[in-house]
């Protein structure tokens, strides 16, 4: 597996990203879905990455940069035939290395709290994340969980 930067121009990038905002749908109130779409993923201030098999994508994840020493786990999505093969954690490894590079200190997140994001909970607890108040421009909601990490 090849872990790439992305410039969220190829036609699998898309559909997963597209996949990704369709599951979120039927989980919680509009306001309450924070995943990103094309063009907030595109912003100056996100890197997003996808995990390639050959010419198969895996997976997808990126990060946003918050300030200068905290920054946020945006839109992790795996595909899937590659559920349970380890993607998820290949690319959450890859992300927390790339935030250590960049100098962050801290490294949060936001999923949803019902229990269709039970194993993103389970995943993040096992790297070290442990549960936190609202950070950024969230605010307090009973649809979310608020993870964070120091590094």
């Amino acid at each position: 597996m090849d872990i790439r930067l992305d410039n969220l121009e190829s036609p699998q990038v898309i559909a997963l990203i597209r996949e990704h905002i369709a599951s979120m749908e039927p989980t919680a109130p509009p306001e309450s879905r924070h995943a990103l779409d094309l063009t907030g993923l595109r912003h100056s201030d996100i890197s997003f990455w996808a995990i390639w098999d050959g010419d198969v994508l895996a997976g997808i994840g990126a990060l946003k940069r918050l300030s200068p020493d905290h920054a946020e786990i945006k839109s992790m999505k795996t595909a899937a035939p590659y559920l349970r093969k380890g993607v998820a954690s290949h690319m959450l490894n890859h992300i927390i290395g790339e935030a250590q590079r960049c100098g962050y200190n801290q490294l949060s997140l936001e999923t949803g709290s019902m229990a269709f994001f039970e194993p993103a909970r389970k995943l993040y607890a096992l790297f070290g994340f442990v549960e936190c108040g609202p950070f950024g421009s969230y605010v307090e909601d009973p649809n979310s969980v608020f993870m964070t990490k120091s590094l």
